[in-house]
């Protein structure tokens, strides 16, 4: 049999893929992406259900989600070296398969044990997704069209907080628990098939540059037992919580210090954030990922603990949200190279503070309409966030850095999702103590939590350019 030919290279920037190509390769890299954000979520539905078929307690069985979210926050930071040593295309494809196998060998756990070690294994793969994903995207549209193809994929971890509850809700309903995991065999053998027919090689950019070890024994343990402190503050275990946080906090201030002083390649470069518009991008995809999954934890759990509904009920209430995420991303698709980012990008974050006011006042009787109408403006608005703010950093970056960057982004992101969820239940936790248990008046407070995390994500915004990168004739 002859062998199939290899797919090409991937051109110089003035003969960059266009149009339906550039689109069908981001298609194929966002299935890579979905499938991990959503895999994040939809597990949570099923928590219940785990406990009980491995006999574990729920505390015990909420390591199935911490387990993986940990191996998330491990994995991104490596993602740029790894990118720029082996190529964007070859780390992505292997990603997939690391993220495929730990969710054949989930369906196969025989205990809880097991199901948690597998989770890693899942999560190491699912880390590397969407850092990976985007940052060869961004090399092979170039500068001046990675506008309108972020918008695309951008969009999908706005949306997985929403379809992960309703997707786990029908699939429990249907099938066994091992569905859970084996749902992501056919996306990612499809996207297997399609990245290798499709989407091109991309040179490495550093291929000489040494692993930065120091850096990587102290910036994933670092946030990965800050991450851990914070989850066990939200359970009230307090002792583990102090050494957690404390841990975290002094390997995390280890890193900075050795990444201004190292000589050679810092795993993430910390004067990255000092220098614009990368420091306020940073900041605001921060807050933004802390207020997109704090919501994403505090309104289903509000409505069903205070309103009675199940995971499925709970997952189509929120389902307006997504419908606005994804009318935000068409938007923003038809407008990012006529309209100045940081004015899609400050309109975005008025919208998610004016949709997410509303939720202050759910202990007034919030009607149903009111509730509808602030899930479709919250999405709007956040799809009008995230894909602007890659377009200004990726647009400002020589190729070489972009694979780095793309890396400190995502991790950003997902650490302020998981901070802010942790923060988010610590409040919420101490609220119930001071409203004597009163659910809907304790939420209300918390989310007067949210809406100053997202002012302080506009506070970050006014550092933005106010005009799209000038391009380079070369």
């Amino acid at each position: 049999m002859s062998k199939p030919p290899g797919p090409p290279e991937a051109p110089p920037p003035a003969a960059e893929e266009t149009g339906t190509g550039l689109l069908r390769i981001a298609f194929v890299l966002v299935l890579g992406t979905f499938m991990a954000t959503l895999d994040a979520t939809i597990v949570n539905v099923g928590i219940d259900t785990l406990a009980r078929e491995f006999d574990a307690t729920v505390g015990d069985i909420q390591w199935v989600g911490t387990a993986y979210l940990l191996a998330v926050v491990t994995a991104v930071p490596a993602s740029g070296w790894l990118a720029d040593r082996f190529g964007g295309r070859r780390v992505w494809l292997a990603a997939v398969a690391l993220f495929l196998a730990g969710s054949a060998l989930c369906a196969l756990s025989w205990s809880a044990p097991s199901l948690i070690v597998f989770r890693v294994v899942q999560g190491l793969g699912g880390g590397l997704l969407p850092p990976t994903g985007q940052a060869l995207l961004a090399r092979i549209a170039g500068p001046s069209r990675i506008g309108k193809v972020i918008s695309v994929v951008a969009v999908v971890p706005l949306l997985s907080p929403v379809l992960g509850p309703v997707a786990g809700g029908a699939l429990l309903a249907a099938a066994s628990w091992q569905w859970l995991f084996l749902v992501n065999l056919p996306i990612g053998a499809l996207a297997l098939l399609l990245a290798r027919r499709y989407v091109p090689v991309v040179a490495p950019a550093a291929k000489g540059v040494p692993f930065d070890v120091r850096g990587a024994l102290l910036l994933s343990p670092g946030l990965a037992a800050l991450v851990y402190g914070l989850t066990e503050a939200a359970e009230g275990r307090r002792l583990p919580a102090v050494l957690g946080i404390g841990a975290g906090a002094l390997m995390l201030a280890a890193f900075v210090t050795h990444g201004l002083r190292t000589r050679g390649t810092a795993l993430i470069d910390p004067r990255l954030f000092a220098r614009p518009p990368f420091g306020p991008a940073a900041l605001a995809l921060l807050v933004l990922g802390a207020s997109v999954f704090g919501t994403a934890f505090l309104l289903p759990l509000y409505l069903q603990t205070g309103e009675g509904l199940s995971a499925w009920q709970a997952g189509l209430v929120l389902a307006p949200q997504g419908v606005g995420a994804a009318a935000g991303a068409v938007l923003v698709n038809r407008t990012v190279n006529a309209v100045p980012p940081r004015t899609l990008v400050v309109t975005g974050v008025g919208l998610v503070l004016a949709g997410t006011v509303p939720f202050t006042q759910l202990d007034h009787g919030l009607p149903d309409a009111v509730l509808i109408a602030s899930l479709a403006v919250r999405g709007f608005g956040m799809a009008m966030i995230s894909a602007p703010l890659m377009n200004i950093v990726y647009s400002r970056m020589d190729s070489a850095h972009v694979a780095r960057a793309s890396g400190a982004l995502n991790l950003l992101n997902t650490v302020g999702g998981s901070l802010g969820t942790a923060a988010l239940a610590v409040v919420l936790q101490s609220r119930l103590d001071a409203r004597h248990q009163d659910a809907t008046a304790a939420f209300s407070d918390t989310f007067w939590w949210v809406v100053g995390l997202g002012l302080l994500a506009a506070a970050g915004t006014t550092r933005l350019p106010r005009t799209h990168a000038v391009r380079s004739s070369t």
